[in-house]
């Protein structure tokens, strides 16, 4: 169990951690998993955790469901006093602590195992966030009255704008649900970035039928490279919490556009030296077409004026003999 002084503050930590974008302090000596996982029911499933190298600090795993305050699974310390909070006291939940571990095992996994686990290391210094697994357990479709439909992907040029679209369709279900939405990137932890408190305003039902279908779009505008990455769409109805298959969004980055700049540069500048080289090569060829021309008309030239005498006297010479 959680000392009382520990317990308020890291459930104020995890509180603050969902809602905001500036990152505590996670680094780790070994990396440790921090991803989105789309599972089945009825499957098993490990997440993984590992203490940082040489320290005493106690560990905790945490789930988090959507819509409610973050839960105790587990805590230990070091190789012992490994305890289970009441509501997991359960055989599907079992941790490993050997080896400096803290991996959390889940079996027949079930759909209300939806959730983001946290595993916690504190000491009396600081609290060390070593692993976020956002976990979405999906089931039969038949046996769920909600469906999730989202957007294609989607490829943006920086500074440009989208709207991610997440249709929900509720079926025979008349509650209230709420609908979030989470990022999941290479550079960053899941994270929850935006819900809807449960509005029905853009909510119709079909004529004849008992399907509810649902529109919630998430716009974004002057997009960088941070912004890539999954954008799950989750909803709360009906006792389960459901995940879409994600949205991709790329960002075309600006280096991309900068060696294309650089490689067109670089061949018209090579064009421009050619055209010059060839243009120099034209004239010296036509100056030296020039000089052999000249040359072979002063050859041809010097020796017409002997013939030329030699013609007169032959013609002066037959006239005198005449």
């Amino acid at each position: 169990m959680t000392s009382p002084r520990i317990a308020p503050y890291v459930t104020w930590l995890f509180l603050w951690r969902m809602v905001q974008t500036t990152d505590l302090d996670s680094s780790s000596s070994v990396h440790q998993g921090n991803s989105f996982l789309s599972v089945q029911t009825g499957g098993n499933l490990t997440l993984k955790c590992i203490r940082e190298a040489g320290t005493a600090a106690k560990l905790y795993w945490f789930k988090h469901t959507l819509g409610q305050k973050p839960r105790l699974i587990s805590s230990s310390y070091r190789f012992t006093n490994l305890t289970f909070d009441a509501e997991f006291k359960n055989p599907r939940f079992t941790v490993d602590t050997e080896n400096d571990q803290n991996h959390l095992r889940i079996i027949d996994l079930q759909i209300n195992d939806s959730a983001t686990y946290y595993c916690v290391s504190s000491n009396t210094h600081k609290i060390i966030f070593l692993a976020t697994t956002t976990v979405s357990v999906q089931g039969s479709s038949s046996n769920i009255p909600t469906l999730i439909n989202q957007s294609p992907s989607e490829t943006i040029q920086p500074g440009g704008s989208v709207t991610l679209n997440c249709t929900v369709q509720t079926g025979t279900c008349d509650g209230q649900h709420s609908v979030y939405w989470f990022k999941d990137s290479e550079e960053s932890h899941p994270g929850l970035i935006y819900t809807d408190g449960g509005s029905t305003d853009q909510c119709e039902r079909k004529a004849n039928t008992q399907t509810h279908t649902c529109d919630y779009n998430l716009p974004m505008e002057s997009l960088n490279p941070s912004h890539a990455g999954t954008y799950y769409c989750a909803v709360a109805s009906c006792g389960h919490i459901l995940f879409g298959d994600g949205t991709k969004l790329d960002i075309k980055h600006e280096k991309d556009s900068r060696i294309l700049v650089y490689f067109l540069s670089g061949a018209l500048t090579f064009t421009i030296i050619l055209n010059v080289l060839l243009v120099f090569l034209l004239c010296m060829m036509n100056k030296r077409n020039r000089c052999e021309v000249t040359e072979s008309h002063a050859r041809c030239s010097a020796p017409s004026t002997p013939n030329a005498e030699v013609r007169l006297l032959l013609f002066y010479h037959s006239n005198n003999q005449a």
